[in-house]
């Protein structure tokens, strides 16, 4: 078998509200409750992201999704219902743009927590040799 991520702990100020917002943008299933102290979102069948409480200081995380164009519209376009800022790239400002280099479409945002969500339809961390 080869190794997968199974699961990440998600710190938060909310967990019901971090869990419920990136499942709705995703569409995928999560809830309020689950083992332990924590809020899952399944992601897919492989990987859940356990939002958790805490009222301690937490770094920043980027976790970023791969979907297909169609996905990735669809995400945008609930993105864009809810009023969530996004942007092209990394750092910067929240441009309301689509970044395309790398032969695809590329977003960011970082609501509620913080924490950086980036979504692309091309990786560029597994581009093909030149």
């Amino acid at each position: 078998m080869s190794i997968q991520l199974d699961h990440a702990i998600v710190p938060s100020r909310d967990k019901v509200a971090a869990a419920k917002q990136l499942a709705e943008l995703l569409d995928v299933p999560w809830s309020p409750t689950g083992i332990g102290p924590f809020a899952p979102v399944f992601v897919n069948d492989g990987l859940t992201l356990d939002f958790i409480d805490t009222d301690e200081a937490f770094e920043i995380y980027h976790f970023c999704f791969r979907v297909d164009q169609a996905k990735f519209d669809a995400i945008l376009a609930r993105l864009q219902a809810a009023g969530i800022p996004y942007r092209s790239n990394v750092r910067g400002p929240m441009d309301m743009q689509i970044n395309h280099d790398y032969g695809g479409s590329m977003v960011y945002w970082n609501v509620p927590d913080g924490h950086q969500w980036e979504m692309l339809t091309v990786s560029y961390a597994r581009q093909p040799p030149a």
